[in-house]
């Protein structure tokens, strides 16, 4: 399932308007900058591996949740419950769960993140435009890492990669969030918990 290569996967760039050149943020500026968002809704596109495209919406409430509506004809949903991340395809009725701790979106969804832990920021560059930090759980670095990329002036997420073990990865554009948004527990309730068969930690 494409909805699967957000937890599990040299980032693919999609076109987008970003801001005048701007000095290369530090770790310490981009950890404050997610420990600071609690909750936010918007908009994504998503390039999968083989090149096509999805869109919906996100919904974030850090620490552990985050949900994904994907748009027609996919009407998928990937949510992060603070524990398990759940998949559900209603074409198909399948649903699968995936310990949270074991996918790079941990990283961002931590309740403390802090990008100066040794070997947990393995890649740190600026083109002038945006900031590019490659994270991974430095005890684990067989999980993936995620390429998180930043602007400045306010700092800002704008997308990710997830990249997997094997060489694959799948890039979330972000549109604009919205921040501070009041978010209700149950949209972060994986449906049809009791019966969604999960991979063991």
């Amino acid at each position: 399932m494409r909805q699967l290569r957000i937890l599990m996967v040299p980032a693919l760039w999609a076109a987008m308007a970003l801001p005048a050149a701007a000095e290369k943020l530090s770790l310490g500026e981009i950890s404050s900058y997610l420990n600071g968002l609690r909750t936010a809704a918007g908009q994504f596109t998503q390039v999968n591996e083989d090149g096509s495209i999805s869109t919906g919406r996100i919904l974030l409430k850090r620490p552990g949740r985050v949900r994904f509506e994907y748009d027609p004809p996919e009407k998928a949903l990937v949510v992060a419950d603070g524990d398990t991340v759940g998949i559900v395809d209603p074409r198909s009725n399948e649903k699968q769960g995936y310990p949270l701790h074991r996918t790079p979106l941990k990283i961002i969804l931590a309740r403390n993140v802090d990008l100066t832990r040794e070997r947990m920021v393995v890649g740190h560059a600026s083109d002038g435009v945006t900031t590019t930090v490659r994270a991974q759980d430095p005890a684990h670095p067989e999980y993936g890492s995620i390429d998180l990329v930043f602007t400045a002036d306010p700092v800002e997420l704008r997308q990710w990669v997830i990249n997997d073990a094997n060489g694959g990865s799948t890039t979330v554009i972000l549109g604009d969030l919205k921040r501070n948004v009041r978010l209700a527990d149950e949209q972060f309730v994986i449906p049809g918990t009791s019966d969604t068969p999960r991979i063991q930690p």
